[in-house]
């Protein structure tokens, strides 16, 4: 009895080294893959939390010059977010921020600039189509209104395309384009949902250019 255990055992053995001697090898580098494949997850998660972690600080420190007025440090704030942590939703929502800022402080050019590294830099389509529109309107002050139809003609989210519509409509009534601002109101107009006051606002506008 025991000899023949001892046969079934020897032959289990035998089949278990032929098996690693033919697919050992090919095992190892799998499980060294997958092994590796976790530590650089876990690498990633970890840098991604601490690059949010630092930029979230930044955010704050740039908030902090806006509440006291001081646009020289409001734009070293955003020069060094932007530097550091581009890519972050923090970068794109500190360039919105610090945008408004500047203007408010009549800095007309370095708002523009922040706005415009929104809509060409920004990885998230809401935040650029956010800075599309108010660089638009911020030309269209400035009388810049084909580099404002400019910044209106590239995509943005279904959402935003109401919005879209409307600005150029206002570019065009500024121009004294009425046939052209009334088309746009009446894109804009369409698009709204029936029951949202914004509706009320472009029919007026609508009305008034005939």
């Amino acid at each position: 009895m025991a000899t023949h255990l001892d046969l079934e055992e020897q032959e289990q053995l035998d089949r278990l080294k032929a098996f690693w001697n033919t697919y050992g090898t090919l095992i190892t580098w799998v499980v060294l893959l997958v092994a590796a494949s976790v530590m650089a997850w876990n690498g990633w998660q970890y840098y991604q939390r601490r690059q949010a972690a630092q930029a979230a600080a930044l955010y704050d420190e740039l908030d902090r010059a806006v509440q006291a007025g001081e646009a020289d440090r409001v734009q070293r704030a955003f020069d060094d977010m932007k530097a550091r942590f581009p890519r972050t939703a923090y970068a794109q929502q500190g360039a919105l921020l610090a945008a408004r800022s500047l203007n408010d402080k009549g800095r007309a050019e370095p708002s523009r600039a922040v706005l415009a590294w929104v809509a060409e830099q920004g990885t998230d389509p809401g935040y650029k189509a956010i800075a599309r529109l108010r660089l638009a309107s911020e030309l269209m002050q400035a009388k810049s209104w084909d580099e404002a139809l400019k910044q209106l003609a590239a995509p943005v989210p279904k959402e935003f395309e109401a919005l879209v519509a409307d600005r150029q409509g206002d570019i065009h009534a500024s121009r004294g384009q009425r046939e052209e601002a009334a088309a746009a109101y009446r894109k804009a107009w369409t698009a709204i949902w029936p029951g949202n006051e914004y509706r009320r606002l472009v029919e007026i506008k609508l009305n008034s250019v005939g």
